[in-house]
């Protein structure tokens, strides 16, 4: 569960997107951040993938089934991406890598844009 639920919770209750768009969208993006604190983990997600890292292999899978790739495009506001950061990381639920509200930011405005994580 940890971030990627937090997250995905947060957007979904918050916001009101749609529940299967938003874990698509927001999993290689929490997958890229968690890399360098479960990379033995991460490491076998990216073999399945046959991907060099986990995050960028699970984007280019959803892009490659027709699966939305950024927050923007499953009606996520761009002025609501502060807000978000400051929910989830309010109370925030374990995860392998320390979260931090900036942290937190940063990796919404990724996902939110579609950029494709490169870790």
């Amino acid at each position: 569960m940890a971030l990627h639920h937090k997250l995905c919770h947060t957007l979904g209750g918050s916001f009101d997107l749609p529940h299967a768009e938003t874990h698509a969208v927001v999993l290689p993006h929490v997958a890229a951040f968690n890399q360098s604190a479960a990379p033995r983990a991460l490491k076998r997600v990216a073999r399945a993938l046959d991907a060099e890292a986990a995050g960028s292999g699970l984007f280019d899978l959803a892009e490659s089934l027709g699966a939305p790739t950024s927050l923007k495009a499953i009606g996520m506001s761009e002025a609501d991406l502060d807000k978000a950061a400051e929910i989830a990381t309010s109370a925030p639920y374990w995860n392998p890598r320390p979260v931090d509200k900036a942290a937190i930011r940063a990796l919404l405005d990724n996902a939110y844009h579609g950029r494709r994580p490169t870790n």
